[in-house]
């Protein structure tokens, strides 16, 4: 399907009706401004489609202004399915189960900093491992990766790596609960408990960054978020389950298209869309696998966390509360998650399968820090290395999107697109001239994460604004990166 066939509905949004296409069960709806409707692709629109046919969907199957095509699902995309009568799509969740982004405030400045930038990148390089196959910074037993499976976040700051106030602040207290690692295969356990603690490869990112007052648009959410100062440093973490999840989903996926249709009677146009039903054995057990690898998700952004609050302090030779080191929020992005929504007017229970997209609960809800509730669930959009991220606020609008946002700024290029037109070591130099160091594991991993193959995160940060789904607090500029 290419953008032609849309119908616009207001200034940000866009429907496929359900009658596009036989098969469809609900609308196909798009949220992206007239340009960034031109930056996506053919196949993110039809893959978005083809959610709309998945058995037990309500409402729509959103596509959010960072769209771009997926596995499965299109990047970006939203889908609320009634747990009693449909699916589950490991399509829907990705293979990088529950990356995600944690923001990191201090009370340091950027003249604090700058004498040490060099220093804190390098230490921040060598003390987090980055890049493919890397090694974890701790090895577990069988039984310890069972426990921390299980206990996500909370695992580690029962075993010294936080502090019980980091708990708070983290979606859903860091914590799924009903993760079962006796659905976990031994080949996913063999990948992930040599990866606990690594930051990976890709658009993974460790991101030391700078909140200037020109780019507070909320002064009053962001001073409730922690962030108040001209100047202010701030850090960024995005990663996930890595290896673990990526064997989750692999594991699955196969094991559905197996019995999808001679189990279940089910088909879609897709088979990056097999699925099962929810509460069936075979759905069951991917969805408690699943959240096995929302808290290895956890558990690896924690420890990294406390590396960074180690490095701080050993560089500033301050206590990490002497710095003001305090974690202000750790979102998901890839997820099904068993919610509460108004469909029809009557409140209703829905897996909300959430692809490269954020929830973004609005202030005064069930779900949210006490310190937040009445300026909403904070979001965090991590744009490229070179353009800087944001950090929003959840509003009442998203409730059409199931209170779903976007994740970032979304590819316009493919990684071996990027790769042709960008050298790393030349986009290395370049960015150190404009004022951002970079450490990186591998220069062509580097190359595929060029600005350039990005969309204009400002641009979808207004989309999302213009759309009522996010409101922005403020814009952080990248000074420091390490890449895997």
């Amino acid at each position: 399907m290419n953008s032609d066939k849309l119908k616009k509905i207001s200034e940000c949004l866009y429907e496929a009706p359900a009658e596009s296409r036989p098969g469809m069960l609900v609308p196909a709806r798009v949220y992206a401004t007239d340009d960034l409707i031109r930056t996506m692709d053919d196949a993110a629109l039809t893959q978005i489609t083809n959610v709309a046919m998945l058995p037990g969907i309500q409402k729509y199957a959103i596509l959010l202004p960072d769209g771009h095509s997926g596995y499965g699902f299109p990047i970006g995309g939203v889908a609320a399915i009634d747990p009693d009568s449909g699916v589950i799509s490991p399509g829907g969740i990705g293979f990088d189960i529950n990356c995600g982004i944690r923001l990191v405030a201090t009370s340091l400045t950027l003249e604090d900093i700058k004498p040490n930038i060099r220093k804190l990148v390098d230490m921040l390089f060598t003390s987090v491992p980055s890049g493919v196959g890397a090694k974890g910074m701790i090895s577990l037993s069988d039984k310890k990766f069972d426990d921390a499976m299980i206990k996500g976040a909370v695992w580690a700051v029962e075993n010294g790596y936080g502090d019980q106030s980091d708990l708070e602040f983290i979606e859903e207290n860091g914590r799924m609960k009903d993760a079962d690692p006796a659905s976990v295969s031994q080949k996913a356990r063999e990948r992930g408990r040599n990866q606990i603690g690594t930051l990976g490869s890709g658009n993974h990112f460790l991101e030391i960054q700078v909140a200037k007052k020109e780019n507070f648009f909320d002064e009053r959410i962001a001073k409730d978020f922690g962030i108040y100062l001209d100047d202010q440093i701030v850090i960024m973490i995005h990663c996930g389950s890595r290896g673990f999840g990526h064997q989750v989903a692999t594991d699955y996926l196969q094991r559905f298209l197996s019995v999808m249709k001679p189990k279940y009677g089910l088909s879609m146009p897709d088979r990056e869309l097999a699925c099962a039903p929810f509460y069936s054995e075979d759905g069951q057990a991917y969805y408690s696998a699943m959240n096995c690898g929302i808290n290895i998700a956890f558990l690896n952004r924690q420890l990294i966390m406390h590396r960074v609050r180690e490095v701080f302090s050993d560089v500033f030779k301050r206590s990490p509360a002497e710095l003001g080191i305090r974690l202000v929020y750790d979102v998901c992005h890839n997820t099904a998650k068993l919610e509460k929504h108004i469909v029809n007017g009557k409140e209703k229970k829905l897996l909300v399968h959430r692809k490269g997209a954020t929830r973004a609960l609005p202030k005064d809800t069930a779900g949210i820090p006490s310190r937040y509730k009445s300026s909403g669930q904070p979001v965090i959009i991590g744009g490229s290395m070179e353009s800087g991220s944001y950090l929003l606020a959840g509003c009442p609008g998203a409730e059409e999107t199931f209170y779903s946002t976007v994740h970032g700024s979304g590819r316009t290029l493919s990684r071996s697109q990027a790769k042709k037109q960008f050298r790393g070591d030349v986009l290395r130099k370049d960015m150190e001239e404009r004022g951002i160091y970079v450490r990186t594991a591998s220069y062509s991993g580097l190359a595929e994460e060029a600005g350039a193959a990005y969309k204009n995160v400002d641009e979808v940060v207004r989309a999302t604004e213009l759309a009522g789904l996010s409101m922005p607090a403020v814009c952080f500029v990248p000074i420091g990166n390490i890449k895997g």
